[in-house]
């Protein structure tokens, strides 16, 4: 039987500690060993993992005009929140924490919902990544939802978001130009602009 290669292996935690734990989150400081066979100190945020709302319009009042016909102009729900870390307001897509052990399409649901207002009625998974991987184990996956109904926002009690629609092209030029600093928002956009230029050339 031939040994596992490096990739394979799986690291060794020699020993563990809690550091902090709080309502979102708990940092660990632990020794391990890793595939390679480095043992070393890893001090580590644990997170349950996040989801990302990628709420689309696509009605047919939101064309444009073009030389080639009219064309789908797909607009994007962006909400804009003060973030503390960063210390300013953020242009942001809709997203929150899994509770442990929750289903990401139903937190997905309902986080659209409580922070903007709107429904969908397609959903489809998107983007999947780590956020921060070198100390954060936090993942975050992304959801795209269509066919968007209006209705009442539910914030949280601390929550003050407001939200806008945008076309998609000028999304983008604000991730390009620093307008939008939020990484999750700058990876979905670019995502959805990319699919969407693939789609027109087939």
């Amino acid at each position: 039987m031939s040994r596992k290669s490096n990739s394979q292996r799986a690291a060794r935690v020699i020993s563990s500690r809690n550091i902090f734990s709080g309502p979102v989150f708990r940092v660990v400081s632990q020794r391990v060993q890793e595939p390679d066979g480095v043992q070393v100190r890893r001090d580590l945020v644990r997170h349950h993992g996040s989801i990302v709302i990628l709420a689309v319009d696509e009605s047919d009042e939101n064309k444009d005009e073009r030389k080639d016909g009219r064309v789908r102009s797909p607009r994007v729900l962006l909400e804009r929140q003060y973030r503390h870390a960063a210390g300013e307001r953020l242009w942001e897509l809709p997203a929150g924490s899994l509770e442990p052990g929750e289903n990401k399409l139903a937190a997905a649901k309902r986080e659209l919902l409580e922070e903007t207002g709107y429904s969908a009625q397609h959903w489809q998974p998107a983007l999947f990544f780590y956020v921060s991987p070198g100390f954060l184990d936090e993942s975050m996956q992304v959801f795209l939802a269509r066919n968007l109904k209006k209705g009442k926002a539910q914030p949280e009690d601390d929550e003050r978001i407001a939200t806008r629609f945008f076309p998609l092209a000028q999304a983008v030029r604000m991730a390009s130009s620093g307008k939008i600093k939020d990484a999750k928002t700058i990876a979905s956009l670019l995502w959805l602009d990319r699919k969407l230029t693939q789609r027109k050339r087939t």
